[in-house]
């Protein structure tokens, strides 16, 4: 519902295709500028790295085949904006004709994650593509951006005539986004001066261009009631006039009438996505071609989240298809129709030509315009069901399907210029990669035939007259690129003969990715629940060291309908997420897309069972068979799905140090009543083989084991949880709501379990601000870092810097093997309270689990530490006190730091109440500072006040685990006066009952 790997599936958020996290060698350095490389030429990636990069997508083929155009967006940090533009490269010196389709691709995938393989140092690897050679010594091929607006531009498209460029930006009068329109140079590459096309108050998007050149299709959301309205004039006009009156009324308050009223991250209002037509000549004959009349209250085209286009243009330029969505209550329909259009006979009516009750989208016309092909789901209600490639014969008024044998879903497909064959892109084992089906049968069959061999994510392919193709292609460890795929000879079974190689034209990160180590991701097999063969996949750290003990990051994809796999993520990078020191273990369990339909709905009515199995077992085999794996030093993270299974892991295992939870669902049924595509929540929580849509009060009189919604309630189970867990959720989450995450954090805190939350006001399912992004990074590397006592919190690691995040205990290091399932506990109708025991004895013969040495990537070390003699504890206390310093000597005026260290030496975590940060101990300790003379030195006004405030700030509580230690910075001039030169002994003590413990003393001299 919120994470899926391609497109609009499921609890799609977290991405690779789908998609989480990040870690402290980032945390740390996420705000550094790209630094020098290391000995060896190659250094980890930071998360700066990840925002410098270009991001590329959105190819697009000139008619005359002699030019791409594609668009790179660009991270501002500082400014915490990314803006678009449009550059171009040519095709090189062997150009051939564009298929004169173009005007009619899919236009896929216009998402943030994007594919690539530049060419790295000269040296390039057969099955991860080659690059494009330069034909002259004056780089006359490479790549160069062509338009340079301020706020940017977007979806740059050729006219089919060869003549002009259209593309979306802002007006700058208005600040409105409309249609511009340039001339195109052919011979040179470069655009003329734009000049606006469209003036509609309702703003524009989408533009499409009409194979004759003459018009252009675009979206645009309107008051439906104004579409009743006789022409584009008058329609206009009653818009503008609802836009200014609502924006000039102090009230906002809204009332809905219907479900469906927010969507994903923002509130539908009043207006309605409607398709329009503007003449290209001079902006004006605007229509609006779905009028209440025609589609009522619904979208045209409908949402879709990266899905392709939703309207397209016949070849002869008099009639369109467009998608929407005429169910009375589309919350709970996935039911998309393909309807066609005659747009030069004002009586004519829409034709629905799509008959399947599911999902039907994505309509292209055939460059001969006999057929229209479209993608097509046979279930109602189930947004992950197969997507089919269907064939819809103009003439007869009949449709078929090309490949009924693909058991994988067709996530995209494009005509060839001959009519007779279409590419389509498919994923399947941890690939998205393409093929080709012919649209004529062959004794009784559609030839198709596929390339799962190339390796990576390919999208947004336009073919070529000569055989060849245009796409994009990422690959985990390279962001997107514009590539050219090579002809590919077939025999006659169908496979692949003398295997070409993609080669790429773009290099726009080239430099960048030179300077970074980013290892290879491996795949492995295991048998998953009720021995299914389920795939994972290991990223190494940088300079990895197989002789060392690593802590493992356990990534968790959503959906549940996603799947990890060889591309690049901005949101959930596991290269960055490796970068910091961690072994990177990711695993596609039941759900995953790209293993056929039957594991797909595996999940289905069965979101804790199957597939925690597979989860669970896939990190038992990674274990198992990867000796530098430390299990002892394991976090597992998720958001969306992974979010839900995050807290399913949660409740029901203590394996892990610590866990992190992003935008998951915690209480199924609170989250029915708060979502907005019912549809999902109404499939995936139903008993297999019901047909009544699963809803909370339909199993209220029945036991827990016969209610999807309670029975994978990770709420139901909150009294077994201990695990210390990171809760993150956003505000404009509407896909699961904010009050998912309060609910779990409320919960933990008040069971006492160590938690933090992340909240962000101003996101919604995914972050995407670049601040907010680097500020997530941060938070969450520093909790993985904490709980594995990694980079900054390892044993014998310097103290930590004072501008680092907050410091909280490290995780207890049990000697008792560890709890987890490998098949969940059926939830009983009550669950008593988890009794309360001592821990467990080690097992006969088992070793005690000891902290790993430092890993390779560490915080930069301080200044030594000057006397710090760490106390034994006294009278059954249940912590100790250590001072510590930087220097020993300081001047007169100077700040005087001393590190304060508490270290529990119980056999249970204590609590320790402080002010928030690292750098106010004032308020949680006394802090006693003497002369020479041995008297006690007066203190400031400052000093003075935080004595006696400190328990009202004491308002931030760490849980410090046996072993853990917790770490405040004291500045000592800002304490007493050290206005004269001389030798001072600094002393710390906390009271505990009536007991007070004391520190070491430490001497500082403090010098003119």
């Amino acid at each position: 519902m919120f994470f899926g790997r391609r497109g609009r599936h499921g609890l799609c958020g977290m991405g690779i295709g789908v998609a989480a996290v990040i870690v402290a060698g980032f945390c740390a350095a996420a705000s550094a500028q790209i630094g020098t490389s290391s000995a060896a030429g190659k250094r980890p990636m930071t998360f700066a790295d990840l925002q410098q990069m270009k991001r590329v997508s959105d190819p697009q083929v000139s008619p005359s085949g002699k030019w791409v155009m594609f668009s790179v967006t660009e991270v501002d940090l500082e400014k915490n904006s990314k803006v678009n533009h449009l550059w171009v490269v040519p095709l090189g010196s062997h150009n051939a004709k564009a298929d004169s389709s173009s005007a009619l691709r899919n236009d896929n995938q216009k998402d943030a994650l994007q594919n690539d393989n530049p060419k790295d140092a000269g040296a390039i690897a057969s099955s991860r593509g080659a690059s494009a050679p330069r034909t002259d010594g004056q780089n006359n091929d490479a790549e160069r951006q062509v338009t340079f607006w301020k706020e940017g531009e977007s979806d740059g498209r050729f006219s089919p005539d060869g003549k002009q460029v259209s593309f979306i930006a802002a007006d700058s009068a208005t600040g409105l986004s409309q249609i511009f329109l340039a001339s195109w140079d052919e011979a040179a590459g470069t655009l003329g001066t734009p000049k606006r096309l469209t003036t509609v108050s309702s703003e524009a998007d989408g533009a499409v261009w009409s194979p004759n050149s003459k018009r252009i299709l675009f979206a645009s959301r309107v008051y439906p009631e104004c579409s009743d309205e006789a022409s584009w004039v008058d329609e206009d006009l009653c818009d503008k006039r609802k836009d200014d009156a609502a924006a000039a009324n102090p009230v906002k308050a809204q009332v809905f009438e219907h479900l469906l009223y927010r969507h994903w991250n923002s509130y539908v209002g009043p207006k309605r996505s409607h398709v329009l037509v503007v003449s290209a000549n001079d902006g004006n004959a605007v229509r609006d071609l779905t009028p209440r009349r025609d589609i009522g209250d619904a979208e045209a085209p409908t949402f879709s989240l990266g899905g392709p286009v939703g309207y397209a243009w016949a070849p002869g330029s008099e009639e369109i298809a467009y998608v929407t969505n005429l169910d009375l209550v589309p919350a709970a329909s996935t039911n998309n129709d393909v309807f066609t259009l005659l747009l030069d006979d004002a009586g004519e009516r829409p034709r629905k030509i799509s008959t399947s009750p599911g999902s039907d989208d994505g309509p292209a016309y055939s460059p001969d315009g006999k057929y229209i092909a479209f993608r097509s789901q046979a279930r109602a209600g189930y947004e992950s069901d197969r997507f089919r490639l269907m064939l819809f014969d103009r003439s007869k008024g009949t449709t078929k399907e090309l490949m009924p044998k693909l058991d994988t879903w067709v996530d995209e497909f494009v005509w060839m210029d001959d009519s007779k064959h279409l590419i389509f892109v498919s994923g399947r084992k941890g690939e998205e990669s393409y093929g080709m089906v012919s649209a004529y049968e062959r004794g009784g069959n559609y030839e198709f035939r596929l390339r799962f061999d190339e390796a990576g994510e390919f999208s947004d392919i336009h073919p070529l007259q000569d055989g060849r193709a245009v796409a994009t292609r990422m690959l985990v460890d390279r962001p997107s690129e514009v590539v050219l795929l090579p002809p590919q000879s077939y025999d006659k079974a169908g496979n692949p003969v003398g295997l070409q190689t993609p080669l790429v034209m773009t290099h726009v990160n080239d430099s960048l990715l030179a300077l970074l180590d980013l290892p290879a991701m491996e795949s492995f097999w295991f048998s998953g629940a009720e021995n299914a063969t389920v795939q994972g996949f290991i990223v190494r750290p940088p300079k990895f060291d197989p002789a060392r003990k690593y802590p493992l990051k356990f990534l968790i994809h959503g959906g549940p309908q996603g799947a990890w796999g060889d591309a690049w993520s901005y949101r959930w990078n596991p290269e960055l997420m490796a970068a910091s020191g961690y072994v990177v273990v990711m695993v596609n369990p039941r759900g995953s897309t790209g293993y056929g339909q039957a594991f797909i709905d595996g999940v289905n009515g069965d979101w804790g069972g199957k597939a925690y199995v597979d989860l669970m077992k896939g990190l038992d085999y990674a274990e198992g068979h990867y000796p530098f794996i430390d299990k002892t030093r394991e976090c597992a993270l998720g958001a969306s799905y992974g979010g839900f299974m995050a807290d399913w892991i949660l409740t029901h295992t203590d394996r892990f140090a610590c866990i992190v939870t992003h935008d998951g669902m915690f209480n199924p049924q609170s989250a029915y009543g708060t979502t907005e595509e019912l549809w999902f929540n109404e499939w995936e929580f139903r008993n297999p083989g019901e047909a009544t849509p699963g809803q909370p009060w339909r199993y209220f009189d029945k036991p827990v084991a016969e209610d999807p919604f309670r029975k994978w309630s990770p709420l139901l189970s909150i009294r077994s949880a201990k695990t210390p867990t990171l809760v993150i959720h956003s505000q404009r989450d509407y896909r699961l709501d904010v009050s998912e995450g309060f609910q779990l954090f409320t919960a933990l805190q008040r069971m006492n379990v160590p938690s933090k939350m992340l909240y962000f006001p101003d996101e919604g399912h995914w972050v995407l601000k670049p601040q907010n992004s680097k500020l997530w990074y941060e938070v969450v590397g520093d909790w993985c870092d904490r709980w594995t006592k990694t980079n900054r919190y390892a044993t014998g690691s310097p103290s930590p810097a004072v501008n680092a995040a907050p410091v909280v205990a490290a995780p207890k290091v049990s000697a008792s093997p560890r709890t987890g399932q490998s098949k969940p506990t059926e939830l009983d109708e009550t669950q008593p309270l988890p009794a309360t025991v001592a821990p467990a004895a080690p097992s006969k013969g088992a070793k005690a689990k000891a902290v790993a040495p430092t890993p390779p990537v560490v915080a930069t070390p301080a200044p030594a530490s000057v006397g710090p003699k760490t106390q034994t504890a006294v009278g059954g206390a249940e912590f100790t006190i250590t001072l510590s310093a930087p220097d020993n000597e300081v001047q007169v005026g100077s700040d005087a730091r001393v590190t304060i260290t508490l270290t529990n030496v119980s056999d249970h975590q204590i609590l320790f109440g402080h002010k928030p940060g690292m750098d106010s101990p004032e308020f949680s300790y006394r802090i006693e500072v003497r002369n020479a003379a041995g008297k006690i030195v007066e203190e400031t006004e400052y000093g003075r006040e935080a004595m006696l405030r400190q328990q009202s700030e004491s308002r931030t509580v760490d849980y410090v685990q046996p072993g853990g230690t917790t770490v405040q910075t004291a500045h000592i001039a800002k304490l007493v006066s050290l206005n004269r030169p001389g030798r001072y002994t600094v002393q710390v003590s906390r009271k505990v009952g009536s007991a007070v413990v004391k520190s070491n003393e430490l001497t500082l001299n403090v010098v003119p």
